[in-house]
């Protein structure tokens, strides 16, 4: 819906581009936000439609919009908070520095979490005596040296 507020007139092969899905996955959802009042499709020449969204398809971005930013600030807080307690369990084992592996978003708040408590984040690198939290998805798994069980959170 937000790709069709920015252009209306956007061929359904452009949207497919655009958001990386098929065409066909596009002209379902058009069907489907026709069929639920969210636009309103229009010819607008031969082989060209415009989609406009409906007070209640600006309604429903709205809504979609808020649910997506309430999600991320909560998943954030997760992270923070589980990050938080593995720091704190690193930094109560002795450790000042600690690596960190796996890449993204949980990654980069576990990163920020680690500088903040003061722990230096060392590059990745193997055979060293350095904590390492692992990044699996959303769940984060601490490995102290000689440590036989990993703590996961």
């Amino acid at each position: 819906m937000e790709a069709l507020a920015e252009r209306p007139e956007a061929r359904q092969v452009d949207l497919a581009a655009r958001l990386g899905v098929a065409v066909g996955t596009i002209n379902w959802y058009l069907k489907r936000f026709a069929a639920k009042g969210y636009i309103k499709v229009k010819r607008i020449g031969r082989w060209k439609w415009g989609y406009i969204l409906t007070p209640k398809g600006m309604t429903e971005l709205s809504r979609m919009t808020m649910s997506y930013v309430y999600g991320s600030m909560s998943l954030y807080r997760t992270i923070r908070a589980r990050s938080g307690s593995l720091v704190r369990h690193v930094k109560d084992a002795g450790f000042g520095e600690v690596r960190i592996e796996g890449e993204g978003d949980v990654a980069d708040v576990c990163r920020l979490t680690c500088m903040e408590h003061g722990l230096r984040v060392r590059d990745s690198g193997r055979g060293d005596h350095v904590p390492v939290i692992k990044v699996r998805g959303k769940d984060l798994v601490l490995e102290l040296p000689g440590d036989a069980v990993p703590q996961s959170l």
